[in-house]
């Protein structure tokens, strides 16, 4: 049996689950996870395709109902989610506004502060179909804080940027941090640039392999047996060792990787 409830005791842990299993027509996806996120921590979730990173993410927010184990939330939770994938017909006439307004019945105040935290304030009125792939992630992220969440959800918020791409979008989370407090669950592949933006990695296997501070997690057998050897720039935000060219727009840099993917 699942229990699911929220927390009045005054604890900074936003969301704490147990033993949490989470199956998918029989087959078990997640197997008696224990995790806990505090308030104002950056927490990445890294792990192979098929793992069960992004159900976890799901059933932590309440959109996967696990089979058994326990999930609490502090009851004053508020999340800001960033999907994966969304779908948006980007051939609509539809501003980066307009699209904010979508999301709910937040004031033209509240939607131009978040546009302004994701650093788009210039794009507001600009059309959907004319944003690069990195401007549309940081629409997506307006969209995410328009709640003035605690927690901040990130499902790969940098699919499709180059590696600067990737670096400036994560410099603009950990700014969102330090300004807001709010506390950041996110999954990525970027292991290159993770490691030096997250106090704590979760690595994830169907279970928790291992955790713990950055550092301490690329030098477990674990992380090693499921990453190899090859992440040597993990610690550094990114490195100039590759082989292709890295092109400086006024946002961001995308479609052009050709950086370490796992």
């Amino acid at each position: 049996m699942t229990s699911v409830q929220s927390s009045n005791q005054p604890i900074e842990t936003l969301v704490r689950a147990r033993k949490l299993t989470v199956q998918d027509a029989g087959q078990v996806i997640l197997e008696e996870i224990d995790f806990q996120i505090h308030d104002g921590e950056i927490v990445t979730i890294v792990g192979p395709n098929g793992s069960g990173k992004t159900t976890l993410l799901k059933a932590l927010v309440g959109a996967r109902r696990p089979q058994s184990g326990d999930l609490q939330h502090r009851n004053d939770l508020r999340v800001g989610y960033m999907p994966q994938n969304l779908a948006i017909d980007r051939s609509m006439p539809l501003t980066a506004d307009g699209f904010m307004k979508l999301a709910g019945s937040y004031s033209r105040k509240d939607r131009r502060a978040a546009l302004a935290q994701a650093e788009i304030s210039d794009l507001a009125q600009s059309q959907l179909a004319d944003l690069s792939g990195g401007e549309l992630q940081r629409v997506l992220l307006a969209r995410a804080l328009l709640r003035q969440p605690n927690l901040l959800v990130l499902d790969e918020p940098t699919q499709g940027l180059d590696q600067p791409g990737e670096a400036a979008f994560y410099n603009l989370i950990e700014r969102v941090r330090r300004e807001t407090g709010t506390a950041v669950l996110m999954v990525s592949h970027d292991l290159h640039v993770v490691m030096s933006t997250s106090d704590r990695v979760i690595c994830l296997n169907g279970h928790v392999c291992c955790e713990g501070a950055p550092d301490f997690v690329s030098e477990s057998p674990e992380y090693r047996a499921l990453f190899g050897h090859g992440t040597g720039g993990a610690l550094a935000l990114y490195r100039h060792d590759h082989d292709h060219h890295h092109h400086h727009g006024a946002h961001d840099h995308d479609n052009n990787s050709a950086g370490e993917r796992t």
